[in-house]
């Protein structure tokens, strides 16, 4: 089994792949998801995977590679001693190196998240050329590769979580709420108002980049991936693909590349 270790702000994206005549078959047959927390330890998380192993019925004797893609510098190294000490194995970083050759037009690679790297490299080698990815995760993420699969750059944003939470925290009386599409735009009590520009907004802040984004390169693809991606997509038109498990498709892409060979 090929084991993918996918390190966000908010989650961990756990993900198994089968191993079939030394080749890594696509499409996960398992994923699972746990909180992110920079306080836990390497037997902490380690006794955590093991559990997900033993219950759902997989032998974690059989991981024979691990991939991990963090945004999380603070956890690298504690994944990195999860790996050596629960699997005997080496643990494989994506980066701006460890990248499948994938080609950055612009700007400084190393800035690149090992996520939207992932994300990248597999809408490329899945669609083709001429995409906008955009990740529905803590932020959100926009990033865009040309027809010739460079990678040009994107955009950032808060994600809807980082929202609610900042409007919770730095006013007095504003609830935290539940990320949800509101029936109207009018809210008659302060949940729906804030529902409402947090939905609507979002989707208004979608479609601008993707306008302007259209201006600048030649896209043939528009590809959502991330927690909310199904929430969101169904608003925005342009939107021809949800794929869900995009970045840990990338991070199989990537290992393949420069360890499979």
């Amino acid at each position: 089994m090929f084991l993918a270790l996918d390190i966000g702000n908010t989650n961990i994206t756990v993900g198994i792949f089968n191993i079939e005549n030394g080749k890594i078959k696509s499409g996960p047959v398992k994923v699972w998801r746990m909180s992110t927390s920079k306080g836990q330890t390497a037997d902490e998380y380690g006794t955590m995977l093991m559990d997900m192993f033993y219950y759902n019925g997989f032998d974690a004797k059989k991981v024979r590679h691990v991939a991990v893609a963090s945004v999380v510098p603070a956890l690298n190294a504690v994944f990195e001693e999860l790996i050596s000490k629960y699997f005997n194995k080496k643990a494989f970083f994506v980066n701006h190196i460890n990248c499948g050759g994938l080609k950055f037009a612009a700007g400084n690679p190393s800035e690149a998240g090992a996520d939207r790297i992932a994300d990248a490299v597999a809408a490329y080698h899945l669609y083709g050329g001429g995409c906008i990815i955009i990740d529905f995760g803590t932020a959100t993420t926009f990033d865009c590769v040309d027809l010739k699969g460079r990678y040009l750059g994107g955009a950032i944003a808060p994600g809807p979580a980082i929202s609610a939470q900042s409007l919770n925290l730095k006013t007095a009386q504003l609830p935290q709420v539940e990320m949800k599409k509101p029936q109207k735009a009018i809210g008659t009590t302060t949940v729906e108002c804030i529902q409402s520009g947090l939905y609507f907004g979002y989707v208004g802040l979608i479609k601008e980049l993707i306008a302007r984004t259209k201006k600048e390169m030649k896209v043939n693809h528009i590809i959502a991936t991330g927690g909310l991606a199904g929430l969101i997509s169904g608003e925005i038109k342009e939107i021809k693909h949800i794929a869900p498990d995009l970045t840990l498709e990338g991070m199989r892409i990537i290992w393949e590349r420069q360890k499979g060979s």
